[in-house]
């Protein structure tokens, strides 16, 4: 196992000949896509890791300056390609991972039969004529609370983000998740998240992008999905599922999977 590897604890699974690669969202690990991952092992080579930062990662391996941005995630997915030798694949990324891989695709599109965005969202932030569903007020409010008592921040997050309460299970596995990270690389990460602004290279990603998204999400308001559907710069289509929460992949498999499956296996009619 390469340095890489090791470092994002990459897992290869399955035993087809088409590689999909699995990338999770903030104060998750790979452990959010364990109820899809069964349902491709029969026909893909499936490529799970761990973003850096993450609580399953080396503290040890994070550079809070190349982490700054989302372009040091998208440069350590390429790495990761690049040590497996994969020259294609499909990339599902959830949350902050469908704009990491976005930029990846802009510089290796060449990687990338399409990207399956899953709640994605290129700026929280409102601005004129967008709608992110933040204030900066919000966002500064949201970071005292994480920088002043993690734990308590971790417990009123997850059942806010996953759309449940503290007894569902969905709600308890982002909070084991969430509580992994070490707090001062959470931060560091919630905030190059949350104040980035990726509207401006969206014109450049040329891939098909299939935009999945829940139709209740309190980070990412539903009209986002059209908003990047109308700016990307490759075909691209929008599905919004009747679902609840930010981590439909935890807590409504059932709906979630048979749609993830559909735009897998099928390509965008131009």
């Amino acid at each position: 196992m390469g340095t890489v590897e090791e470092a994002h604890n990459v897992k290869v699974l399955g035993s087809g000949t088409r590689f999909i690669v699995l990338a999770h969202g903030l104060g998750t690990d790979q452990s959010v896509w364990k109820h899809f991952v069964p349902h491709l092992l029969h026909d893909y080579r499936v490529i799970l890791y761990d973003i850096m930062g993450a609580g399953t990662t080396n503290p040890d391996y994070f550079d809070f300056e190349r982490y700054s941005s989302l372009e040091g995630h998208a440069y350590d997915l390429l790495a990761i390609l690049e040590e497996l030798g994969v020259h294609s694949c499909i990339f599902v990324g959830h949350s902050v991972s469908a704009m990491i891989g976005a930029v990846a695709s802009i510089a290796r599109p060449d990687l990338f039969l399409k990207l399956i965005m899953l709640s994605a969202s290129p700026r929280y932030l409102n601005d004129v004529n967008y709608y992110g569903g933040f204030e900066q007020e919000d966002l500064d409010q949201l970071f005292d609370a994480m920088a002043a008592n993690y734990k308590a921040w971790c417990s009123g997050f997850a059942p806010l983000a996953v759309g449940g309460d503290m007894e569902s299970v969905a709600v308890q596995e982002f909070s084991r998740t969430l509580f992994n990270m070490r707090p001062d690389i959470a931060l560091i990460v919630a905030r190059t998240i949350f104040q980035s602004d990726m509207r401006q290279i969206l014109g450049l990603v040329t891939v098909p992008c299939h935009i999945i998204q829940s139709k209740k999400d309190m980070a990412v308001p539903v009209m986002v999905s059209e908003y990047l559907h109308q700016r990307l710069g490759g075909d691209s289509i929008v599905e919004v599922m009747a679902t609840d929460g930010h981590l439909p992949q935890l807590s409504s498999p059932d709906i979630v999977i048979p749609v993830l499956l559909k735009h897998i296996q099928h390509d965008i009619a131009v």
